[in-house]
């Protein structure tokens, strides 16, 4: 029996399947992107993005232009685990990465990865001054805006829960070259975080939705674009 893992591709609607990324290093897989503006245009990032007990690493980010004919490596091969990765939708050669480096301990990997030229070069504008154990995974990105958010979360292999010192929700204003955490100040619950579910309304880009692991859980509202929150 013939075994085929990571990408798959449809294009009858979802009703028949064909792998197209059974050639590369790795076959461990955390985020998929399609350049929406010219869907020939996919970027791969390697390494289960969702850290439990155990998971599979990767080597870094692919992109093919070609749908997935081919594939090119482009680097950040020591991040280990991409969860996340973000195209921006008016400047497509822009493309932002969330990657966790090392799940259990510090890793100079760890952080919130930029590109401005199609992923020819990358600049860490998270956590490269910042605590290096949080667990940066998690991105999104404002339409047609400069709001950019990241979410990290603190995890370790002996327990189930997650959220310790330095996770938390980040806004950057200004195409993530400078950050500033949200806390209990902005809205958001006091003491550690953990998971953060974020959904941005794609009609009113201001009204931002974030489900928050705390010791309450629960599901967070902004109206202006990620700066002050309410629990709803």
């Amino acid at each position: 029996m013939e075994l085929h893992r990571g990408v798959w591709k449809s294009t009858s609607g979802g009703i028949d399947w064909a792998p197209i990324f059974d050639d590369q290093i790795t076959a461990s897989v955390g985020a998929l992107a399609i350049q929406q503006s010219n869907p020939d245009v996919i970027w791969v990032g390697t390494g289960e993005g969702n850290p439990r007990n155990s998971l599979n690493g990767g080597y870094g980010i692919y992109k093919s232009i070609d749908a997935g004919k081919t594939w090119q490596s482009m680097g950040l091969e020591k991040t280990r685990h991409i969860h996340r990765i973000i195209i921006d939708p008016t400047q497509p050669n822009t493309v932002y990465v969330a990657a966790i480096g090392s799940p259990w301990g510090e890793h100079p990997e760890r952080g919130i990865y930029k590109t401005t030229d199609g992923g020819k070069n990358w600049r860490k504008v998270l956590c490269k001054h910042q605590n290096r154990s949080r667990r940066s995974h998690h991105g999104s990105l404002q339409p047609q805006q400069t709001h950019s958010f990241a979410m990290g979360t603190q995890r370790d292999p002996w327990f189930f829960t997650s959220g310790g010192k330095g996770s938390g929700l980040f806004l950057s204003l200004d195409g993530g070259e400078t950050w500033k955490r949200k806390t209990d100040k902005d809205g958001l619950p006091k003491g550690n975080l953990g998971r953060i579910g974020l959904a941005i309304a794609k009609n009113k880009p201001n009204i931002v939705y974030a489900l928050v692991e705390a010791k309450k859980n629960a599901l967070y509202k902004s109206t202006d674009g990620g700066d002050k929150w309410t629990k709803s």
